[in-house]
């Protein structure tokens, strides 16, 4: 592992304790705010060890969801809750979040008895869909008009209680807004019907001959067939994301918005305000990079999942 960051100063994170502080700011400032909570995460995590890649790649979409909505009044579901850590430094646990999983100190993951703005103690996966899905139905037997938002991996997504959620929630169509956070880097090789149904189109026998046809021909072309080869591939890999997964989801009962890039917080912000406005089930597809803001974490995001101090 590589040595811990040397100290830092801060000038946005010391006023900021709940998320009302954050709704004061400007882009710039919650810019730097972003920059200054991972330096926190960083630090913190080679003290006590943690989940740090996960963390790193959901600042700003935590930022947003905190800016946008009105927490804890609206619910946030995090599913398992390695990507938290954020989360707990802005809803009034900056001061002790040194003690992040020790004896006596805060919890690695979020829990209901540490603060109102965990919503539902988590640490199994796959479970916020169903969660949040309840905090719906409740929201109408009470005649309330909050709004609840599940936060789930790309890894997670692929769990039978998650479908089982999605499933249950799309067929009621309660007001609902699942944020798929994809940093296209689950903690293993997905498996299952979803994950290998892409696999099996792309390797079926038209589609491999076409491949094969068109890759031979690109080779052909002196000097730029390599690039455009290269080029052929990307889309590919970019038609899977868009096309498939909306199409899914859509047939689920849910309107599908995204991919959306996760690191822009102007960006994140407009479309959550968009979003806030439906009264619907929506999913929400967040591109995010696992590790961001830390070199080691973005080259090797698996090493820097879940650590010892370092």
């Amino acid at each position: 592992m590589v040595k811990q960051q040397e100290t830092v100063s801060y000038s946005i994170l010391p006023n900021i304790n709940y998320p009302a502080d954050i709704r004061k700011l400007n882009i710039a400032e919650l810019n730097k705010l972003a920059q200054e909570i991972r330096d926190l995460i960083i630090n913190t995590v080679a003290s006590s060890g943690g989940h740090l890649a996960s963390s790193l790649g959901t600042v700003e979409l935590t930022l947003a969801l905190h800016y946008v909505f009105d927490t804890p009044e609206d619910k946030i579901v995090w599913d398992v809750g390695h990507q938290a850590y954020a989360h707990k430094i802005i809803t009034g646990r900056k001061n002790v979040f040194s003690t992040l999983r020790t004896k006596g100190g805060i919890s690695g993951f979020p829990r209901r008895e540490e603060s109102p703005y965990d919503t539902f103690n988590v640490g199994h996966s796959g479970t916020s869909i169903s969660a949040a899905t309840g905090f719906a139905e409740a929201n109408c037997l009470k005649e309330t008009h909050r709004k609840i938002v599940a936060v789930i991996g790309d890894g997670s997504m692929t769990t039978g209680m998650a479908f089982e959620g999605l499933n249950w929630a799309g067929d009621r169509k309660k007001d609902l807004i699942i944020v798929l956070n994809d940093n296209e880097m689950s903690i293993s090789p997905n498996v299952g019907a979803l994950s290998s149904y892409l696999n099996r189109v792309m390797t079926g026998h038209t589609v491999t001959k076409i491949k094969t046809d068109v890759k031979n021909f690109l080779k052909s072309i002196p000097s730029i067939g390599d690039h455009i080869l290269k080029l052929s591939q990307q889309v590919e890999e970019s038609l899977k994301t868009f096309v498939v997964p909306g199409a899914l989801f859509e047939e689920l009962g849910f309107t599908y918005v995204g991919p959306l890039e996760g690191h822009t917080l102007e960006y994140l912000i407009d479309n959550f305000k968009n979003i806030k406005e439906l009264s619907k089930p929506v999913l929400v597809h967040i591109i995010t990079r696992k590790g961001k803001g830390y070199q080691f974490a973005e080259e090797k995001p698996l090493n820097y999942h879940g650590i010892s101090p370092f």
